[in-house]
This record gives C-alpha cells, structure tokens and sequence, in this order.
C-alpha cells in the first residue's frame, strides 16, 4: 500500500545561493522588482515574461501533483466516501463562518473609514459596457454546482479547474478503494511514484521562483505606479487594515482555539505567503503550501482536499474586499445605500463569491454582478481599477493564509494534526 511522505522542496530546507535562505531572496527579489517598477516604469513591462514563465510552469504542475496526492491520500489509507463526506461537511461550515466574519469586518471597515467620499466617478469611453459583459458573468448557485462536476477529467487538467479536478479525484480514489488485488497496487504504486516526482519537480520550479516574483512585482508596480496610491491611498490603507484585523480577531482565534502553535504555524507559511502576496497569485503558492502544511503536520489526504477546496469557498481576503470596494462605488458615486440594503447586498457577495474561483477576471466578475443588481454604476470599477493589482496582492496572500489554517483546523478537528507534544502548546 502507498505510503504517506511529506518531502520539501530543497528551497525549503536549504541555505540556497550564496548561503542566503529562500524567504531571504524572496524579499530581496520584491524589493528589486518595486525599485525597477518605481524608477524605470517604461522598462518593467519588458519583464513580463519572466513571471510569465514561472507562473506557467507553476500551472503545469498543479493538476498531476494534486490528482496523485488526493488519490493516494483517500484510497491508499482505506478513506471511504463517509469519511470524505465529513471532512467536506466541516470544511464547508468553518469556510461559511470565516468568510462571513469577513464580510463583516469589511462592511463595518468601509462604513468607518467612508474611503469613497470626495472621489467622483468619471465615465470611461467604452469601459460600461465591458463591466456589463463581466456582470453577465455572474455564477449562481446552481452555476457553481455544475461548474463542479467535470463534463471532461482532461479538459478539466487542460484549463486547471482546481475544483473539478478534486471532484473527480475524490470519484476515482473511493473507486480505487474498492478494487481488490494487484490492479489498486499498481495504481496506487503508479500515483505515489507520480506524486514524489511532482513533489521533486516544485523544488525545481522553487529555484527559479526568485526571478518570477522580482518580475511579477516589478511589472505590477511599473504598471500602478507608485503615485496612485496617493489618489486612492484612503481605499488601499482600509483594506490593509481590515485585512490585518481579520487576522487578529478572527483567524488568531481560530488558531489559539483549535491549539495551533502560532508561531511554529507562520514559519511554516512564511514562504509560500510571501509568494502569494508578490504574485498576486494563489495558484503560484499552492504547491508550496501544500508542503509547508505537510511539513506542520497536517497528514497529505486532508491537505490535498482541504487546500484545494478552500480556493473556491475560502477566499478570506477576497470576500472582505468585495464588501470593501461595493460600498466604497455607493460613496463615489454619491449614493446613500441603507445599511439594510448593504446587508443585502453582502449576503448576495456572500454567496456569488463562492464560485469566484470559477470564471476568469474572478473579483472583479462578482463585484460587477453585485453593483448591476443594486443599480450602482459600473465606472466605479474603472476607478479602483488603478489600485486594484496592489490590493490583489494583499487579499490573495489573506486568501492563502486562510486556507493554509483551514487545513490545520480540520486536521485538528479530525484527530490528525501530528504536532509533536512540546510544540502543541500555543506560546503566541
């Protein structure tokens, strides 16, 4: 029977070059690519392809090393569908509670701060109807759930439909677990070997990523420029703030309740954070973050479920940013939204944002659909637009982190988060 490994990349637990540590030449990267987009921003688009490349090769890898390690992780330890209907069960209400948190902390943020008064929305040629093509993209709910169910596995692997790939993983491993004899051997045998090469493949990728993220961030600051955050500093700073409040008094209780060792815990995430925030991109972390939650402990089926699926109806940052930017329109625009119409309005973000991970252009898809239906004008969208790339990078590493504890929590919660005693109690 396939065995469980928890192999890091040697990014993670090597020195690297010239004896500097991975998280080291992560920062040392951003802080080249803000200088390059800062002082020559007509360069930096040339730098495009190199974090092109890496997130590219990031994608490759994402469905075989998902596939092979939820497979092994449900049929190779005798996980029938029960088992994985009460995980699922669980992660679904800790993802409706959290992201509901929140939406609160953002609604009351951007009440408080009022970051859209004294701004105007200025029409821009073209841009209305565009935001009304992306408000027609709109999950609903039964969008979603048939969005889920893949109608091809290889069309699925072909356009990285993260959630698709799960449910079919999830089919074929309890499939899997009801064959006898040396079919299921080799098959598992097979996937375990797929998924120790996937692993090895990530610490490849992880060499080069570095020059990915230098570029990324150079290209996104090259592009905003540092100057407009002077315009909309007001909406940035407040979703910077609430952000970092939802991580103290939501997500820092989450972690002491569950007895997660908090410290130990944001070591562990370190890097694939900080990949999450330079990229503005949360499939460039997940790779690494599935290692790092191996490596705290929390056992590969759960991670490869778990992880996963948060990335679909767990996406922290995003969620509060909608509530964030949806009023901030109303204040731009001029309009006195009722706060009984905003807790409207939050409860439909509260459930069209649960397939954001579906449709491409994700927040800004869901923010338009939720302006169209309370008549608030879609020019705000072009406002934010200026800003948007540097607030991305703040709410997709939330999104990560998020996630990250969600499998801690669920581990914790299904008896098998493997901290070793001295580590089990939380010193934050």
């Amino acid at each position: 029977m396939a065995h469980q490994s928890s192999s890091a990349s040697p990014a993670a637990t090597s020195k690297g070059f010239l004896g500097i540590g991975f998280s080291a030449w992560i920062v040392i990267s951003m802080i080249v690519g803000i200088l390059i987009g800062w002082l020559a921003p007509d360069f930096a688009p040339n730098l495009k392809p190199f974090a092109n490349i890496f997130l590219r090769m990031i994608k490759s890898l994402i469905v075989p090393l998902l596939f092979s390690t939820l497979v092994v992780g449900i049929a190779g330890h005798g996980d029938d569908m029960k088992k994985v209907g009460k995980l699922a069960l669980r992660s679904i209400i800790y993802f409706e509670v959290v992201t509901t948190a929140a939406l609160a902390i953002g609604l009351i943020a951007v009440n408080f701060v009022k970051p859209g008064l004294g701004l105007s929305i200025a029409p821009a040629a073209g841009s209305t109807e565009e935001f009304k093509a992306l408000a027609a993209k709109t999950p609903t709910f039964a969008s979603v759930l048939e969005h889920t169910v893949p109608q091809s596995f290889f069309e699925a692997a072909a356009q990285n439909e993260v959630l698709q790939i799960v449910f079919f993983a999830i089919i074929f491993a309890v499939a899997l677990s009801r064959v006898e004899g040396p079919s299921k051997k080799i098959m598992l045998d097979g996937l375990q070997a797929l998924s120790e090469v996937m692993f090895k493949f990530v610490g490849i990728v992880m060499t080069y990523a570095p020059i990915g993220i230098g570029a990324a961030i150079g290209v996104t600051v090259g592009k905003s420029g540092l100057g407009v955050l002077l315009s909309l500093g007001k909406l940035v700073a407040t979703l910077y703030v609430s952000l970092i409040v939802f991580v103290l008094l939501v997500l820092v209780p989450v972690a002491l309740m569950a007895r997660i060792p908090i410290m130990r815990f944001w070591r562990t995430v370190k890097e694939p954070w900080l990949i999450a925030f330079s990229t503005a991109s949360s499939e460039a972390a997940f790779p690494q973050a599935m290692q790092a939650m191996e490596k705290f402990g929390v056992p590969r089926r759960i991670v490869s479920f778990v992880l996963p699926t948060g990335y679909s109806f767990n996406l922290d940052g995003s969620t509060l940013y909608l509530a964030i930017a949806s009023v901030f329109v109303a204040q731009a625009a001029g309009i006195d939204m009722p706060i009984g119409t905003q807790l409207l309005m939050m409860l439909t973000l509260m459930l069209t944002s649960k397939g954001v991970a579906a449709v491409p252009r994700a927040s800004l898809v869901i923010l338009s659909g939720a302006l169209a239906q309370f008549n608030l004008p879609l020019e705000g969208i072009a406002l934010i637009l200026g800003v948007d790339a540097i607030m991305d990078m703040a709410r997709t590493s939330v999104n990560l982190l998020g996630n990250c504890l969600a499998t801690a929590v669920m581990a914790r919660w299904e008896g098998e988060l493997n901290i070793p005693a001295e580590e089990a109690v939380v010193h934050a």
